[in-house]
């Protein structure tokens, strides 16, 4: 399996961009509310935090064996950051996840978002998409779904775990 580099990638409505250090600043807004901690816990990272978990991230993984890849979505029609899509590959599995910030959600970008990566992913020879979802968020549940993943029943801290078996020439979801 040839080790995946983020690309550029297009959708209806998005550019998703690989991840850059510089996209921080712009970010951190984006992020900031905390109701995008909900299901996940925490809270939005400082500016100063976001723009070292860039680096790191931008650095990529330490370990040979793991990639990862890291977008920013921008609207195409006003060049704004709206959220991200991320993917940690390992072999030919792929964890995935993805956030939209609040004054975006509800409109479908995740999903178009996560449909655009799953594509990607399959032409990076992966074959298995992962995700954990939190049982009670019903709209990452419908992002996951328009993915084409399917719940497993399987649940890791809490989280359930939502899968995808990608075939080459066969788009999920």
């Amino acid at each position: 399996m040839r080790t995946p580099e983020a690309a550029a990638l297009r959708t209806d409505r998005l550019d998703l961009l690989p991840l850059r250090p510089a996209d921080a600043e712009e970010m951190a807004l984006v992020l900031a509310d905390p109701a995008l901690h909900t299901f996940t816990g925490g809270e939005p990272d400082t500016l100063d935090a976001l723009r070292a978990r860039y680096r790191r991230l931008s650095a990529g993984s330490p370990d040979p064996g793991v990639t990862w890849c890291n977008w920013v979505l921008r609207l195409r029609a006003d060049g704004r950051a709206t959220g991200y899509v991320q993917a940690t590959v390992t072999a030919d599995t792929a964890e995935i996840a993805w956030v939209v910030g609040v004054p975006w959600q509800g409109r479908g970008l995740a999903g178009e978002a996560a449909r655009a990566l799953v594509a990607w992913l399959r032409t990076q020879d992966v074959r298995t998409v992962v995700a954990h979802i939190h049982p009670g968020h019903q709209a990452s549940a419908a992002v996951a779904r328009a993915a084409g993943l399917s719940p497993t029943g399987e649940l890791q801290d809490g989280e359930v775990r939502w899968e995808a078996e990608l075939s080459p020439g066969r788009p999920a979801g």
